[in-house]
């Protein structure tokens, strides 16, 4: 888990500029929350987040521009804490003067952004919530295939990276081996990505580590992905059940997340790339409306019918 991210990793990433402040680049900004400091400006104090960014757009600086210079200097002494991390003001509009005197005394960096307030701070919030979202690592291969995110998991040396090489060869795309690190972006929606050290890297047993992005391109790799699915690979040893039918409906509870999950036996003679591809395709058809299992059962139940209606 990030604790923070500092304001030169904000504009490095995001187009954002330092208006004043710059020597202040190292401030952290330790909450995903951006604040539009609307009240705040016209005298209502109480519930003032000043440990939030503080984004300015063209209503504030209307407001802000119909008071005297006294008054202005007055809202700005308020606005400016030595705990907030920086204030931006979208649609590169001009810094007021006194604002520059005032941040600069509590050293916060004020910063300027081209787009309109909405589009900064949809920018801000995404990018923060990323970074400083609570993480989970979880051991596993992450694909992309035919556009949904499959986590391969299992056993250490079940083969779940040779079956990622295989689905790379194929034409799917590799987002991150041997170790997963998931983030909750909303209610609804899990982020899988790599550590930064294994960013592109597959590791195969017997030939040692393999640079995907090298060997195969960059559209055999992805930096991040929406999980949508877990498939778990099993050593096939005759003791386990599986569904035949698909019925049976499993999910994983991740943060506050549950993923759908699917178990496959893995034994010689399965080409489990090909499983797989169909295991994504099937979901993708029932998350779209149709299921195959209830169809058949449909099926079923019509011929059934029809059996009895003859012998009767």
């Amino acid at each position: 888990m990030t604790n923070s991210v500092t304001v030169e990793e904000l504009v490095q990433t995001l187009d954002i500029e330092f208006a004043y402040g710059e020597e202040f680049k190292e401030r952290k900004i330790t909450s995903s929350e951006v604040a539009r400091p609307g009240l705040i400006l016209t005298g209502y104090h109480e519930f003032y987040v000043y440990d939030r960014i503080q984004l300015i757009g063209k209503t504030e600086i209307n407001y802000i521009n119909s008071k005297t210079s006294e008054e202005r200097t007055e809202i700005f002494k308020v606005l400016c804490r030595e705990e907030t991390p920086a204030i931006v003001i979208a649609r590169q509009i001009p810094v007021p003067k006194e604002l520059i005197p005032i941040a600069q005394a509590c050293r916060i960096p004020i910063l300027t952004a081209r787009s309109k307030t909405s589009r900064v701070l949809a920018n801000l919030t995404n990018y923060l919530e990323g970074k400083l979202a609570e993480r989970l690592s979880k051991h596993g291969v992450f694909v992309e295939v035919f556009g949904l995110g499959v986590l391969l998991v299992g056993a250490s040396g079940v083969g779940k990276s040779e079956t990622a090489l295989e689905l790379i060869q194929r034409g799917h795309r590799l987002i991150a081996d041997d170790r997963v690190e998931l983030y909750m972006i909303d209610e609804l929606t899990l982020i899988g990505e790599a550590p930064e050290i294994l960013r592109h890297f597959l590791e195969i047993r017997g030939l040692g580590i393999i640079d995907v992005m090298s060997l195969y391109g960059v559209a055999a790799t992805r930096l991040s992905k929406k999980l949508e699915l877990i498939i778990e690979l099993i050593l096939d040893d005759g003791t386990h059940e599986y569904d035949r039918l698909g019925s049976q409906r499993e999910t994983v509870q991740i943060f506050e997340v549950n993923v759908p999950k699917i178990k496959l036996p893995v034994k010689t003679g399965r080409n489990l790339a090909v499983i797989i591809e169909s295991a994504a395709m099937n979901y993708r058809a029932q998350v779209m409306g149709f299921d195959a299992t209830e169809s058949f059962n449909s099926k079923l139940d019509a011929l059934i019918a029809k059996n009895q209606q003859e012998d009767m």
